[in-house]
């Protein structure tokens, strides 16, 4: 099983034009070297969440590692003529070397904390930037939705099925992973399967049903062919007057005498609580309580937790284009700002972005970021960004407190303290661990079980605190108070 796919294709060239065009003027004005800090971080949650799910690293990985200027692409630079010579030719040599560390895939998150942090010369921090906001916008929304569908399945599988919906083959093809990350059983996209080792699963459409003279054939032939595995689809005349009851005829006449029992039926369409109840019985009574009962059509965390509180009787779920879509908030607002620059002697002056918008005002430094789980419970307490040598001692208490109200604060005691960004490029050489994507798939379950249920709730989640050290929000705090001064001369 291999959890990464190979660009089929050369992406560098993905990148919005002002990435290039600064970079060359960075060249001119004597920059090309001068060393600098970016962060991503979002601002806010989709759906209004309590927390968002990390994905798309391995896809950034990707990238970078294929990192390479055509002769096309400079060719194609050069027709514009509006750039320097020796700037081509330094996009034609390209090499790069930065340090690159990031939240591991499947990780909870939450705004304000940098969760991708690039170091090195500006021009490629600078190149890079779409296509790290693009990976990880992208799959950070689709497991952040799929994993709120999840948990409102309460245990019962849900499959990924929106291929036909998404915005294109890449986002059928990395939001069917970024689904599996969330906790989805398996995807309807054939091409996961053997490019990342997702399951691929499905039976059948309308269309076979259709075809056959009568739905009693269609159900005949599919179980003959696929006698181990059979899920008929029950929905396209009359669930309970046609398709269920032909379902059964089959299961006992095509099934049985074979020594087969019935996978399952799904149901397409109609009000699927009350068909599902009616179904259930009628199966039961024909001696198939094993058969499960799968429900598709246009649902999302709320039918499906609405369904289950109404007594549907459904085993699994198949989900569409609201997953893989995010349909509710398609976008995740994932951003890239500098937060410093190095001088000639190595030393990090710390750089901020201002705004009327207190929640655009970037945090500076060069930046750790911890995570507090309480010792008892296991349960995350807060997440607290540092200064990047700073170390969070769990031997002894520490005092976390909000940034923006400063005299909310708390003293934690009895706590574990883990650093939440791996290194995975040191220098420009990729340094990643390697993990399935199974295991990225487990560990996120893990990882959101450390989460009170008061932040996973969908509405009016508790908001979970991602604090500053206070060497940090003086530094910060001193910089928005020299800029507010300079202002108001």
């Amino acid at each position: 099983m291999t959890n990464q796919k190979k660009p089929s294709r050369n992406l560098t060239m993905l990148t919005d034009f002002y990435e290039i065009t600064m970079s060359n003027g960075y060249f001119s004005n004597g920059y090309r070297d001068t060393v600098v800090y970016f962060d991503m971080f979002f601002r806010h949650i989709p759906d209004d969440g309590g927390f968002a799910i990390m994905a798309g690293v391995q896809q950034l990985i990707d990238y970078i590692k294929d990192l390479e200027f055509t002769d096309d692409d400079i060719a194609y630079l050069e027709s514009t003529h509006m750039f320097q010579k020796e700037f081509l030719e330094y996009l034609r040599n390209f090499q790069f070397a930065c340090d690159v560390w990031a939240i591991p895939e499947g990780t909870p998150i939450f705004p304000g904390e940098p969760i991708v942090t690039v170091r090195g010369p500006v021009i490629q921090a600078q190149l890079i930037e779409t296509m790290l906001l693009l990976t990880i916008n992208h799959q950070s929304m689709i497991a952040t939705k799929a994993n709120r569908i999840v948990r409102a399945a309460q245990g019962r599988a849900v499959m990924e099925f929106g291929s036909r919906r998404a915005q294109g083959a890449d986002g059928a093809i990395y939001g069917a992973r970024a689904a599996y990350i969330g906790g989805c059983c398996g995807t309807a996209c054939t091409i996961c399967a053997p490019d990342f080792g997702v399951p691929a699963l499905g039976t059948m459409a309308h269309s076979w049903v259709q075809l056959f003279d009568s739905e009693l054939d269609a159900f005949r032939a599919y179980a003959r062919e696929y006698p181990s595995n059979c899920t008929l689809l029950v929905d396209t005349f009359n669930v309970l007057k046609s398709g269920v009851p032909n379902a059964i005829k089959v299961f006992q006449e095509e099934l049985l005498p074979r020594g087969y029992r019935p996978a399952g039926i799904r149901i397409d369409s109609g009000d699927i609580t009350y068909l599902s109840r009616k179904a259930r019985k009628m199966l039961d009574e024909a001696g198939f309580p094993d058969c499960k009962i799968c429900a598709s059509n246009s649902l999302d965390e709320y039918i499906i937790r609405d369904m289950l509180m109404q007594g549907a009787k459904v085993d699994s779920f198949g989900v569409g284009e609201r997953l893989i879509t995010s349909g509710s908030e398609p976008v995740f607002g994932g951003v890239y700002k500098l937060a410093g620059v190095e001088d000639a002697n190595g030393n990090i002056i710390p750089k901020i972005k201002i705004s009327e918008n207190v929640a655009k005002i970037t945090t500076p430094c060069f930046k750790g970021l911890w995570r507090l789980f309480d010792r008892d419970t296991g349960k995350a307490i807060a997440d607290v960004v540092t200064l990047h040598d700073e170390v969070i001692d769990d031997s002894q208490p520490y005092e976390i407190f909000d940034p923006e109200h400063i005299w909310k604060r708390k003293m934690v005691t009895n706590f574990r303290a883990v650093k939440l960004r791996k290194k995975i490029f040191e220098h420009g050489q990729c340094i990643a661990e390697e993990r399935t994507l199974e295991e990225i798939k487990r560990y996120c379950a893990e990882q959101v079980d450390t989460l009170w249920e008061e932040v996973t709730r969908f509405e009016n989640p508790h908001q979970y605190y991602v604090d500053l050290s206070p060497a940090l929000w003086d530094i910060k705090n001193r910089m928005i108070e020299e800029n507010t001064a300079l202002s108001q001369r």
